[in-house]
């Protein structure tokens, strides 16, 4: 394997942009890294021919930067239509529909919900997320997910215990 082809220095950068994403107290911050953490995640799995994975990237991108500045269930309800109709076309087995499930349920998360309920939500898709990456055998993919998980546990834990921040 080579551990520094263009696919995995794709991945590396993903696994910055995530771990400093969901290591954020801030709901903006979290929602700025984690677009640029899906924007390189959609060329790291387009690179490695994950292509649902990397559509849904893509799509979840455009959400984290959309919901900067919108909250709505129309939004939400939008880009899980895009997200549905993506699958539909690229899916060809039951785990391409993960990337689907996982970032259907994060666009809710992500437009709908705040602080620590918006987090344990968007661990649950990192757990999707997670099991994408075993299946499909992407190591890279593998340790960010494994990592932003650990990251974002401890975020939940930390923003259990201090009043929280503005967003």
């Amino acid at each position: 394997m080579d551990y520094l082809s263009p696919a995995q220095l794709a991945g590396y950068v993903a696994f910055v942009f995530g771990i400093a994403a969901f290591s954020q107290k801030v709901d903006r911050r979290l929602k700025v890294l984690n677009g640029a953490q899906c924007v390189a995640y959609a060329l790291h799995f387009m690179l490695l021919g994950n292509v649902p994975a990397s559509a849904i990237s893509a799509v979840a991108a455009a959400r984290s930067f959309l919901a900067l500045r919108f909250s709505s269930p129309l939004l939400a309800g939008a880009i899980v239509a895009v997200n549905l109709a993506i699958g539909a076309q690229v899916v060809t087995s039951w785990t391409g529909w993960l990337p689907v499930a996982a970032s259907s349920l994060g666009t809710v998360a992500f437009v709908m919900m705040r602080g620590i309920p918006m987090r344990v939500v968007m661990l649950i898709c990192c757990l999707m997320w997670l099991a994408n990456n075993i299946l499909s055998g992407s190591i890279g993919g593998t340790m960010l997910e494994s990592a932003i998980a650990l990251a974002m546990i401890s975020t939940i834990v930390r923003m259990a215990r201090t009043p929280a921040p503005a967003t």
